[in-house]
């Protein structure tokens, strides 16, 4: 069977009342795509172990659309291994990893592919305005973008931008080498290189139902893109000590000037105090920084695979990636 020309992956979990909508979507998008795609296309649904009725009507779709592709995985394994499944799954000369809360419009990758049929292996979105969210999600989200592109140096990741994004297949097959436990996909992509450009788009608010994304997920996910790539927290243990080593200087040369000039009475409880709470802070701080990496290094000696798959529908073409890996860790040719 020969390869279709662009591949969409789209993570699910639990969006049952978006389903029938994004298929609507899905399906006048791709009824008139442009940029040479045709027919030549595959929808691959990742069910990310859904517990309401996504999984029975996604089975529906794929029944009556056989390029419509679905990916069931035995238990929730998260968003950014769904999209690694998918990505390891899908077979076009184009991907586009996009949401199914329609926050990434279909309509979108239409400009993707004119880009990428220009020459660009990567091609983006970026939000120019985020609607729906609070101003605390704007804010912060923001923040860290910024934040996380001064931590990682050589690595440049794209302010404004998430997972959404076409990816050509020698991107996709390059991706599909690196295994890490813990995935920060826009990162890898940034980090593999090749040409990249960006398009811009406002991005909607969800069409229904509840982000799964709440404020606890979205700083594991913080956590995940900046330890992922930056050993620079590790690194503040020695600002800190110098730090810590100024404080205690000064607080010296105030002893010694007590005692020489002072009145004599004892003093410097507060002072005492305060400068064995930042010395006991700053200990603890790097403690769970180091603890946080050395986890790492635990979960990633293990080599366990990254998700576990419990149904496949219309997918052909071999055995899965995850089993097809080496020693090495590499994927086969």
């Amino acid at each position: 069977m020969e390869a279709p020309t662009l591949s969409l992956v789209l993570p699910i979990y639990n969006e049952e009342e978006i389903i029938p909508e994004l298929d609507r979507r899905l399906r006048a998008f791709l009824a008139d795509v442009g940029g040479g795609v045709g027919e030549s296309w595959e929808v691959i649904f990742v069910n990310d172990g859904s517990k309401d009725q996504s999984l029975p009507m996604l089975r529906a779709l794929t029944a009556a659309e056989p390029r419509y592709k679905l990916l069931s995985f035995s238990r929730n394994f998260g968003h950014q291994r769904a999209i690694t499944a998918g990505l390891d799954r899908a077979s076009g000369a184009a991907v586009v990893v996009m949401d199914a809360d329609l926050q990434d419009p279909p309509e979108v990758v239409r400009d993707m592919v004119a880009r990428w049929r220009e020459g660009y292996d990567v091609v983006y979105g970026v939000r120019s305005r985020r609607h729906g969210e609070t101003v605390f999600k704007k804010l912060t989200a923001a923040l860290y973008y910024r934040l996380l592109r001064m931590m990682l140096g050589g690595v440049s990741i794209p302010v404004d931008a998430g997972d959404f994004r076409l990816m050509s297949r020698p991107v996709v097959l390059t991706l599909r080498a690196l295994r890490e436990q813990h995935r920060f996909v826009r990162g890898m992509v940034a980090w593999v290189g090749f040409r990249q450009t960006a398009v811009y788009y406002e991005r909607p608010a969800r069409f229904a139902g509840e982000t799964k994304y709440p404020l606890r997920k979205m700083l594991r996910f913080a956590v995940d893109g900046i330890t992922s790539f930056s050993t620079v927290p590790l690194r503040m243990a020695i600002w800190l000590g110098v730090l810590a080593g100024v404080i205690a200087m000064a607080g010296g040369v105030w002893a010694v000037y007590e005692k020489l000039f002072g009145t004599g009475v004892v003093q410097g409880w507060t002072t005492i105090m305060i400068l064995v709470g930042l010395g006991s802070s700053a200990q603890l701080l790097m403690t769970g920084i180091l603890g946080e990496y050395v986890g790492r290094i635990y979960e990633e000696v293990k080599r366990r695979p990254l998700y576990v798959v419990a149904e496949e529908v219309n997918i052909s073409g071999g055995e899965p990636v995850e089993s097809s890996l080496n020693a090495g860790g590499g994927a086969r040719p």
